[in-house]
């Protein structure tokens, strides 16, 4: 066992310090956590407890592992817990002042603009085209199908996220930039991932060849983002997607619009925040449904039942959800045990006190939804696939935050709602036409990066059903 920081008697202003591991003298616990990212924090939580504390070279992390906890920086004082240095450094450059790295007054007027864009019946007008560009993918994989070979479905389904964020993007405009953008967004994806992997390489304003490329996939977005925007405002209107309507949105209190630059950086924000989480989840999904037959029987008789004509599975309709509560079920079980977005950080602006250990200003704070989500304090068997944890007629009995895989409080994704509606869609247009079977029984071991991926992929057969 390491050795604590320090003991839990020590007192502090505002309560005791935490404990936590000593790690080594130069770099603290860099190492540990690099070796292994979730097994390392799933340690710390259970020999440290409810609030732990260590370092990470040069700076303390404060990491909370108990649901009142979460509630405390997301929600009760959240405005004491902002997004901090390390997140605008990774981030910033990309995203800009989007809604996700905006704090304050900036953030608060971004997101008044943004709320009704994300009306459930905004996010369902969107809904036939996520099915249509899941349909387009199946047609694609018929010929493979046939000669029993094996697909990437991580790879498969970014592309399938990435097409329907594009369109939901830009699905009026006629021309070539969706497809540079997509491009230049999967480039600047990769970069997220890879800095905070390497945390301590050298900004993007350092001139590298790395950051060059990174620079360059950067002009390209922007130029070709800039380029729709112009061209929306000099006809005047656009259709019905997301840019559109970001366009046509007016402070309820000034009358305003966004400006160009907002308009730039919170349309490279949802690309960012929306498509590879997205992917991830879909993937685990697939995957946990192959490893675990009797959901995927339960799933494939629920979409038989709702959806079935003929002998065959129509394709599901926004309308068709609440007729489909398995399908949700096995996707919220699924982001339980995978959360796409597995580690959220935070910034303390004050001094603070959480479950009676001392925060101090300017503390890097850390939770976890893959911690929380596993701990056995609040999930019976919580290694177990089981999606009747969130059925509505055997609910269990577990704190709010202990359950957290898009955040909480006022800073909650924006886009939660649109998530869930193209998880499930795609779920039930994928299984009502296809099972997806594991090339190898061996366990696929998750990749914590930016986002929560199956490491080394994920080969699959998909075979009729």
């Amino acid at each position: 066992m390491a050795t604590p920081i320090t003991g839990e008697t020590k007192v502090a202003p505002g309560g005791k310090t935490p404990p936590g591991p000593r790690g080594g003298m130069l770099l603290g616990s860099v190492r540990d956590f690099r070796r292994d990212s979730l097994g390392f924090l799933a340690d710390v939580a259970r020999r440290y407890g409810d609030v732990t504390r260590y370092r990470m070279a040069n700076m303390t992390w404060y990491q909370v592992n108990h649901p009142e906890g979460v509630r405390r920086i997301l929600q009760q004082n959240n405005h004491n817990y902002g997004k901090g240095t390390l997140t605008k450094r990774v981030i910033g450059p990309i995203s800009g002042e989007g809604l996700f790295t905006s704090e304050g007054e900036t953030w608060l007027r971004q997101r008044r603009l943004m709320q009704p864009v994300f009306h459930r019946q905004r996010v369902a007008a969107f809904g036939e085209l996520m099915t249509g560009a899941t349909l387009a993918m199946l047609d694609r994989w018929e010929p493979l199908v046939d000669a029993g070979t094996s697909i990437d479905l991580p790879a498969e389904m970014a592309l399938l996220t990435l097409d329907i964020a594009t369109e939901t993007l830009f699905s009026s405009h006629v021309g070539e930039e969706p497809d540079v953008i997509a491009r230049a967004v999967t480039t600047l994806i990769s970069d997220v991932s890879f800095r905070f992997e390497v945390p301590y390489y050298p900004p993007v304003r350092v001139p590298t060849p790395y950051n060059r490329r990174v620079r360059s996939a950067l002009r390209t977005l922007d130029r070709a983002v800039y380029r729709i925007i112009e061209e929306r405002r000099r006809v005047r209107g656009g259709g019905g997607d997301l840019l559109a309507l970001l366009m046509d949105a007016r402070d309820e209190e000034t009358g305003e619009a966004m400006g160009d630059k907002q308009l730039r950086d919170e349309v490279i924000t949802l690309f960012i925040a929306g498509h590879e989480t997205t992917a991830n989840a879909l993937a685990w999904t697939f995957y946990l449904l192959a490893r675990n037959p009797e959901a995927e029987h339960r799933l494939q008789a629920e979409l038989a039942s709702a959806l079935g004509t003929n002998g065959s599975t129509r394709p599901p309709a926004v309308a068709d959800l609440p007729q489909l509560p398995y399908t949700r079920m096995v996707v919220e079980e699924t982001m339980r045990l995978y959360p796409p977005a597995w580690i959220t950080n935070r910034q303390a602006h004050a001094d603070d006190e959480i479950l009676g250990y001392h925060i101090p200003a300017g503390a890097f704070v850390m939770i976890s939804p893959y911690v929380l989500h596993r701990h056995p304090a609040y999930w019976k068997l919580p290694e177990k696939f089981d999606p009747e944890r969130f059925s509505p007629e055997h609910p269990e009995d577990r704190p709010r935050y202990a359950y957290f895989p898009f955040g909480g409080g006022p800073r909650q994704c924006i886009g939660k709602d649109m998530a869930l509606v193209e998880a499930r869609l795609i779920l039930a247009t994928v299984a009502g036409r296809y099972r997806l079977r594991l090339v190898h029984d061996r366990p696929v071991e998750p990749e914590a990066l930016a986002t929560l991926r199956p490491h080394g992929g994920l080969p699959m057969i998909p075979e009729g059903v």
